[in-house]
């Protein structure tokens, strides 16, 4: 029975594969499917080549064009997602998450390029961002992106406080956690740590966002603040338990305490190998900054030299790592 189910399952394919406009449209959806695999993977150049000819089947399609930005900006392609971008944009204007990356990926270019090209690049960024939250009020990741922007640009580049305070008050009104984050990261912005940590407190204990958990969750980590490590890895079990990132901040807080040093270890070695590589998660280098931290905090100076060492080999400008080589070599 089920090897001629088989057989007539492969006669049917075959028909269909046969008929006009099938083979193109099994081939798309696949390839699509295949993109987002690859790019769940962490395999974005994979990810780039499966979605740009998905792409050229299909040029139109906005979920392909937004994956494919994604991926590029992944491989910090800013030039290349900010035209996937621009094409998922125009394929769908009124779609508001085509906007807010849109925004992104002309903000971290603006980050890369010289003065006069950034100011140009960073205005985009800020209008696509107010059209997302023009087009959906409850798009909060662009509703952050625009806060942020307000509260850390100069007037020169269309920022300022005072546009930023009133939004801030318009998100918390839909949603406290959100408002409670937003406020704490305007205040991060003016370097204004206490206010920042009490408006953290409170969106921990109000929010169920996962990227705002984790990203209070990095805060804390280059503040070394252990106890709030642990608010950190509470909220974060309580919103998505299964998160990698949990074992990334609970071996910070473990650390930082000096406690539980050896599950502290195996929680960031199994961190390497179970975390996706992306923007909203630390990255490797971070990772072997930390052992180096926990091996340092041992008196095993070879071995934390290493986890530095290993940390700037995968990014030559991670100034932790940079730091931590010189007080080793200093002390």
């Amino acid at each position: 029975m089920g090897s001629r189910f088989a057989i007539t399952l492969a006669v049917v394919l075959v028909l269909a594969l046969g008929m006009p406009g099938a083979r193109g449209a099994m081939a798309e959806e696949g390839g699509i499917e295949a993109g987002r695999r690859a790019y769940d993977a962490s395999d974005y150049e994979k990810a780039v080549r499966i979605l740009q000819e998905a792409a050229s089947q299909k040029s139109r399609d906005g979920e392909t064009l937004l994956l494919l930005a994604k991926s590029h900006f992944e491989l910090r392609q800013y030039d290349a997602a900010i035209g996937a971008a621009e094409k998922a944009v125009a394929a769908a204007p009124n779609n508001s998450v085509y906007h807010e990356w849109l925004g992104r990926s002309y903000g971290e270019k603006a980050s890369k390029s010289s003065w006069m090209s950034a100011l140009s690049l960073a205005k985009k960024a800020q209008q696509e961002f107010e059209t997302a939250v023009r087009l959906d009020k409850r798009n909060f990741s662009a509703f952050q992106a625009l806060i942020e922007y307000d509260c850390a640009a100069p007037g020169i580049a269309g920022g300022g406080e005072e546009k930023a305070q009133p939004r801030i008050q318009e998100l918390a009104a839909l949603d406290a956690g959100e408002g409670h984050y937003a406020a704490g990261n305007c205040r991060r912005q003016k370097k204004d740590f206490p206010a920042a940590d009490a408006e953290f407190d409170k969106a921990l204990a109000s929010t169920k966002s996962a990227d705002l958990i984790f990203d209070i969750g990095d805060y804390s980590a280059r503040r070394e603040q252990a106890e709030r490590l642990t608010a950190v890895v509470n909220a974060g079990q309580k919103a998505t338990p299964r998160d990698a990132r949990i074992k990334f901040y609970r071996a910070a807080a473990l650390i930082l305490k000096q406690e539980e040093v050896a599950e502290a270890e195996a929680l960031l070695r199994d961190y390497l190998k179970t975390a996706p590589i992306r923007t909203a998660y630390p990255r490797p280098a971070a990772v072997h900054e930390w052992l180096g931290k926990l091996y340092e905090s041992q008196n095993q100076r070879d071995a934390a030299k290493r986890e530095y060492e290993t940390s700037l080999r995968l990014d030559a400008k991670y100034k932790p790592a940079q730091e931590a080589l010189k007080r080793l070599g200093k002390s």
